[in-house]
């Protein structure tokens, strides 16, 4: 298909990397900052890890605090209350049952509270190196759709969308492209078509407010 290398092509050259803006050192750190960065700007969180990860170092040290120990950490994030609940609980799974290691298997990672495709999709990818499958964010449901790669609404039926357009080779690198590229240019308010390099490729252009 002409049109999606096109895309691809054009964000590539703007984004050559293109990678998670989230700051993490390890795995787990990465698997936290991710739950964490639900319905929250990466830069929130970013703001928040490093404290709390000079605290609690390992799943074994999350696994053995008070949630309340870990919701203070971590209470101007949105839903910090379930999201503490979440990271207590994962870290008591992996203590136990993966002896202390994110596992880097999709169907292990998912079975893990508050674990969802794209939380999955991160890990595997940024910290692993595994494309098992495609990022989907706001930023990257949103552009999709204005750019007429999926009519779905639903996130893993826009990821399936996405897989079946995109070379196994580019899933890693497209959707963190995408993302830069909507939080930029292809903005959820006024988006700067004016300044789009893929206007002219574009079948919302011009449509959206």
């Amino acid at each position: 298909m002409e049109k999606i290398k096109e895309i691809m092509s054009i964000l590539e050259r703007l984004y050559p990397e293109a990678k998670t803006a989230l700051k993490y050192e390890n795995p787990f750190q990465l698997l936290i900052a991710t739950i964490l960065s639900a319905q929250t700007t990466d830069e929130r969180v970013n703001k928040v890890t490093p404290s709390l990860f000079k605290k609690f170092k390992t799943p074994s040290e999350f696994a053995s605090v008070d949630v309340e120990e870990i919701e203070k950490e971590i209470k101007s994030i949105n839903f910090y209350r379930n999201k503490a609940k979440n990271i207590k609980k994962i870290s008591e799974i992996l203590v136990k049952e993966f002896n202390g290691k994110v596992p880097d298997k999709m169907e292990e990672l998912i079975k893990l509270p508050g674990v969802a495709r794209k939380t999955a999709n991160v890990v595997l990818s940024q910290a692993f190196g595994k494309a098992e499958g495609i990022v989907v964010d706001t930023h990257v449901k949103r552009v999709s759709q204005r750019l007429g790669l999926t009519e779905n609404t639903d996130a893993e039926k826009i990821e399936k969308d996405l897989m079946k357009l995109i070379p196994k080779e580019n899933w890693i690198d497209f959707p963190y492209r995408l993302i830069l590229f909507g939080r930029n240019i292809c903005k959820a308010k006024n988006p700067d078509c004016k300044n789009c390099p893929l206007y002219k490729i574009c079948p919302t252009k011009g449509k959206v407010k």
